[in-house]
């Protein structure tokens, strides 16, 4: 017998029990922006797989891909932490399990345990029986990643979350419009380096001029980006603070960033802690040209890489399957 229209109206909502997320890797710093601009761009991704549990925790049910020795206890896991996070927050009933298809390297610069974090968000998120905006899962995810980094800087997570290139202040995410003809080149080479081992790198004295010649190419690069104008970057994409002192963990860097420029490079730096190095272009061609020019420099050390070309405004994380849904609570 088919049930009446007003029946099926006072039926509660059907609840998702399962999503799947992917997330993007990231160039972070963007080199003039330490800890507070960066970008995601298509290619390599993390994909978490999320179920809702009647347990009151947070699990981690297995680890995958191209890498498996993460922590499988999910206070000491960014994925698992930003979720502790978020349901200590919204004082959930429920828990969840986790599934971690990894396809970003740790130690890359490339956004690894961020792309983690966000995705698990994301596919939590699906889950709720009212979804949080982006920007409310902005402050779990800076949670997650503090785990991995030691530190509260959104450059990666906030990219991830709402795609493109962002600005991300401790409290604030702000989406940088960029033309859409401008790519990325960035080139992984086959070199693990820690992320506390970057920042480390950066203990010591500085001159106040490296601010200020930091902060107007900061500031180049943003009016650049807002009026379309390449020259404006061309000229402030160069990070005379942070490059300097991380320059020597990088195998043969000046080479890769050289072959970068000579490929018509708007400017080419570190992307995030590093090893991975990054340029952008005006046109798509000139970043293919590049890639694998800054490949080759990175094999004149003897080492392979993993070369990727992109557009600057890559995606924001999002959901690839949901599902499990009808059992009504």
């Amino acid at each position: 017998m088919n049930t009446p229209l007003a029946m099926k109206s006072a039926m509660p909502p059907q609840r998702l029990l399962s999503a799947s997320a992917v997330a993007y890797a990231s160039v972070g710093n963007v080199g003039v922006g330490f800890d507070i601009l960066g970008h995601c761009m298509a290619g390599a991704n993390d994909r978490v797989d999320v179920r809702r549990i009647d347990t009151p925790t947070v699990q981690i049910a297995g680890i995958d891909g191209c890498v498996d020795v993460l922590p499988m206890d999910a206070a000491h896991n960014t994925a698992g932490a930003a979720l502790m996070a978020l349901r200590k927050a919204l004082g959930l009933q429920h828990g969840f399990e986790l599934s971690l298809h990894k396809g970003i390297a740790l130690g890359s610069g490339m956004g690894g345990s961020a792309a983690s974090c966000v995705a698990a968000l994301v596919a939590a998120n699906a889950l709720l029986e009212r979804a949080l905006s982006r920007e409310a899962l902005y402050e779990f995810a800076l949670q997650g990643e503090a785990v991995a980094s030691g530190g509260r800087h959104g450059d990666n997570v906030g990219p991830m979350l709402l795609g493109g290139l962002v600005l991300a202040t401790r409290d604030r995410l702000l989406r940088i419009p960029v033309p859409s003809g401008w790519h990325c080149a960035l080139v992984h080479p086959h070199v693990v380096l820690e992320t506390r081992k970057a920042r480390a790198a950066l203990a010591g004295d500085y001159a106040l001029g490296e601010f200020v010649a930091q902060s107007a190419n900061f500031a180049l690069v943003l009016a650049g980006c807002f009026r379309g104008d390449a020259g404006l970057v061309r000229e402030g994409l160069k990070d005379v603070l942070i490059e300097p002192r991380r320059a020597s963990l990088v195998p043969n860097f000046a080479r890769v960033k050289q072959a970068a420029l000579d490929h018509r490079a708007l400017g080419a730096s570190i992307s995030g802690g590093g090893p991975s190095v990054f340029g952008w272009f005006e046109h798509q061609a000139d970043a293919d040209a590049a890639v694998a020019a800054m490949g080759a420099a990175f094999a004149e050390a003897g080492l392979d890489s993993d070369g990727f070309v992109a557009p600057v405004a890559g995606p924001a994380a999002s959901l690839v399957a949901a599902g499990d849904a009808g059992e009504h609570a």
